[in-house]
């Protein structure tokens, strides 16, 4: 049986991507990675892809161009890889619904908070922020799907709690957050590829 294509969209480092590269390269994952896609031309995430011997696309978002005519760009680009999933691992633009009728319970989105708190950027700052004022004790990190427009509330499929300690620093509290999320990922692919799988049977 053949195994499951990943598109990956990316914006920056990209460490979430070697973490789904290094589990196809193993065997953890039954599936390839079959594309890696930045809307930024200095995004590291595009070296680690080339490294794996992934095809590395740099999709920029020329200004002139208006966000509906992109993504529709963007899906015909997608869909030429033929993808069973497509995963935001950091990719630092809405889709709009031009993209995102076309790949429906396909895309899933990398959260660092957990379901209803913190959408949008810097999510681990500001629960960082809230813990300091008393008003959480924990974050976490969730895997949703991308049904719509909306920023980080699609339907949850995986969330994993991740404490706050008192003697936490911002950079403690991001590397524990960093490390749920790389376990979270591969657990959540494995979980959808699995089920794909049976989908198959």
């Amino acid at each position: 049986m053949k195994k499951a294509s990943l598109v990956i969209l990316i914006s920056g480092n990209g460490s979430n991507l070697q973490v789904i590269l290094d589990a196809c390269q193993s065997g953890l994952l039954k599936a390839d990675v079959t594309a890696v896609i930045s809307n930024r031309q200095d995004a590291y995430g595009l070296v680690r892809a080339r490294n794996a011997g992934v095809p590395a696309i740099l999709k920029h978002a020329d200004k002139r161009v208006d966000r509906k005519e992109f993504d529709s760009e963007l899906a015909e680009l997608v869909d030429g890889y033929h993808p069973d999933l497509i995963i935001l691992a950091g990719w630092m633009r809405i889709l709009t619904i031009a993209f995102i009728r076309r790949f429906p319970q396909r895309i899933i989105n990398l959260h660092p908070a957990l379901p209803g708190t913190f959408p949008g950027v810097h999510a681990i700052e500001r629960a960082f922020d809230a813990y300091q004022r008393g008003e959480i004790t924990q974050t976490g990190v969730m895997v949703h799907y991308v049904p719509d427009e909306g920023v980080d509330i699609g339907p949850v499929i995986t969330r994993q709690v991740v404490p706050i300690y008192p003697s936490d620093t911002i950079d403690d509290l991001e590397e524990r957050v960093h490390v749920c999320e790389h376990e979270l990922l591969i657990e959540t692919i494995q979980k959808l590829v699995g089920q794909m799988e049976e989908g198959h049977a």
